[in-house]
This record gives C-alpha cells, structure tokens and sequence, in this order.
C-alpha cells in the first residue's frame, strides 16, 4: 500500500484522514501547512512547511516515498504579498496568481497541477476514507417534513448557483426567503449572521424552521476541497433556529460523523443527503 500525503490545513478532516490510513495500515507522510494545520497532526509523522515552499514539500514527500497526495482541511485565501516562496514555489507563483484572479477554485486546481507536474497522484479525502461523503436519506433519526422540502429544494439551488460563480458552497433559506448565501467568510461566520437575524425571518429554538444547503460548485475539481459537515456546522446551525441540513449527497463530506449524528439528534435538527442534480452526479 503506497504512501500518502497528507496536505494537512486547519480542523478535522486530515486527522480523520490519517486515523483512516492508520487503521487501514496504510503510512503516511503529513506536510503540516503553517499557520493552518492542527496540534493534533504532530502525533503522525511529518514536517511543517509555509504554503508557497513547493520546493521543501517536494523534497519531503519524495524522500519520504510517497507518491500520492490528499489535500485535506481548510486554507485562508492567501495574501501573496506576504508569501515566502522558495525556489520551486517562485516558479508557481506567477500562474497562482493569474488563477486567483478567476477563483478560489481556479487556485486549487493550479496547485494541484503544481503537484502533479511532480508525479504526484492526487487522491480526494472521500476516495481515502471510506463512508466520507454524504449518502442519500436522513443521516440520524430527525427527517425533514414535508414543509421542509421547498426550502430544501430552494436552499440547494442557491448554493449551486453561486458555486457556478466561484462564490461559495452553502445558503440559508427559510419560509421560501434567502437569508443568506456563503462567501469568503465561511459556513460558520454565514451561519453566525443568520443567528442575529430578526426572529420574523428565521427559525427560532422553540420553533425550527429553515435549511442551511450545502453542496459542491458545478464547476469544482471534486478531488479537493469538497464541501463539509461536522459537529460545528450543526451546533451553528442549531443556534440560528434552523430545522435542518441538506448536502448534495456524494458531493458533501461529513467529518466525525457519529459526532455528527449524535449532535443532530440531541439538538432535534436533520442533516438530510439529496440526490444530485441532473450532470452533477
């Protein structure tokens, strides 16, 4: 069984990467991103490296004999200006730069390229982990109603859309209105405003209502930055008076899951998996 590395940003998802690896027997290698990565991702073997050295992180997983790679956890946009690429990294950074001009996926799908130039295979967490990705149906006991389906339907179509713009991968609808759509700030500071909305528009704890729709752009490499679900996500969610979640099942990760569902049951909220939609599957 080959060797991985892990590309490791901030929260839970390279952890529950590496402890799948650990528990299949498969090693690993971690490059621990500075400024990103999680204390947790010193107790497996690896090195810390900053974003732009390419050269350093080459080396590494070549030294280490790791032939692929999995991008795994999350990554602020980068200010380049700050940046201290290494020799290999300065020869990247012109066309990084040109693809941030186009998006947040643009970039991805650059450094990955970068990656494969150097005969990297690039594995997508979901093809590492077993059970990742969101399946189709309730994940816990709570269902959605059938009140809930419009908004549902709703939320998902607005989260697709600004996906096909490189905007973001989640939206919050409540009652057929749009109370929020995801951007640079992240599901849980989205998830945070819609919690300081007026209670006329929202959900509320003693009476739930609203969906917070999760799922890939259209237009997104699914090898990397898939969107998430973790226990975060369902607390948030809770907080702002939402009855529930939905991801495009397949296209959705759901990190610590029996955390996940056990949140969701405790807090009465449904995290529900749909079916992809038509070319998406």
């Amino acid at each position: 069984m080959s060797k991985l590395g892990i590309i490791a940003g901030s929260g839970a998802l390279p952890r529950e990467v590496a402890e799948s690896c650990r528990a299949g027997g498969r090693p690993v290698f971690v490059v621990r991103l500075k400024g990103f990565a999680d204390d947790a991702m010193l107790a497996y073997p690896g090195a810390e490296f900053g974003m732009a050295e390419f050269g350093h992180i080459f080396k590494a997983l070549k030294s280490e004999g790791a032939k692929s790679v999995c991008f795994a956890g999350a990554v602020d946009r980068p200010d380049f200006a700050s940046l201290k690429p290494d020799m290999r990294g300065l020869l990247a950074m012109p066309g990084i730069i040109a693809a941030a001009r186009k998006g947040d996926d643009a970039i991805l799908r650059q450094v990955m390229g970068e990656f494969e130039k150097e005969g990297f295979a690039v594995e997508g967490a979901h093809q590492v982990v077993a059970d990742l990705a969101l399946g189709e149906g309730a994940l816990g006991s709570i269902r959605p109603r059938f009140e809930h389906d419009a908004d549902m339907a709703r939320a998902l179509e607005v989260a697709r859309a600004i996906g096909q713009l490189d905007i973001g991968q989640g939206a919050v609808v409540a009652r057929g209105l749009v109370l929020a759509v995801e951007a640079q700030e992240g599901t849980d500071a989205m998830l945070r405003r819609c919690a300081e909305l007026p209670a006329a528009v929202r959900g509320t704890l003693e009476e739930r209502c609203g969906v917070l729709a999760k799922a890939p752009k259209p237009i997104q490499e699914r090898r990397i930055d898939l969107p998430t679900i973790g226990v975060s996500t369902v607390r948030r969610a809770a907080k702002a008076g939402l009855a529930g979640i939905v991801g495009e099942a397949g296209g959705v990760l759901v990190v610590d899951r029996e955390a996940v569902i056990a949140e969701a049951d405790a807090m009465g909220l449904f995290v529900y998996g749909a079916a992809p939609a038509a070319g998406h599957a």
